[in-house]
């Protein structure tokens, strides 16, 4: 379970953003967030083996790049689940009107998150290489 604790004036909420004991769907979760980071360290392999790269992987890149796609798996869950409840209530169908969203946001955050590391990985580099 992710908790977020959101204060305003007197008030402390707690959001819950995943909770893997109780939710119908926390299976499925499960599942995927167990998936991201064997998926990806096998897409950096294969990169590797077929010499995609224009320099060696640095273990920074690959900490800060795992970090994005568990972050991105995340938030993408998380939305996904607002957005299914929120189509449920109008009547709508999840599957036929919430893939575009999803897929646009899973782009952008993936974008975001791997400049991000980019940047990360240039400022901490003490050659200004970044990778």
């Amino acid at each position: 379970m992710i908790l977020i604790l959101e204060a305003s004036g007197d008030e402390i909420r707690t959001i819950v953003l995943i909770n893997f004991a109780s939710n119908v769907n926390s299976k499925s979760a499960r599942v995927l967030i167990l998936l991201v980071v064997p998926g990806h360290l096998l897409l950096l392999y294969i990169i590797h083996f077929l010499q995609g790269g224009h320099t060696a992987m640095a273990p920074t890149f690959i900490v800060c790049y795992l970090s994005a796609a568990l972050l991105q798996v995340l938030i993408l869950i998380y939305v996904a689940s607002l957005i299914g409840r929120w189509l449920w209530q109008r009547g709508l169908d999840p599957d036929d009107f919430s893939i575009p969203y999803l897929t646009a946001l899973g782009d952008l955050l993936g974008t975001g998150f791997l400049a991000l590391s980019f940047r990360l990985i240039m400022t901490v580099s003490s050659t200004g290489t970044g990778v």
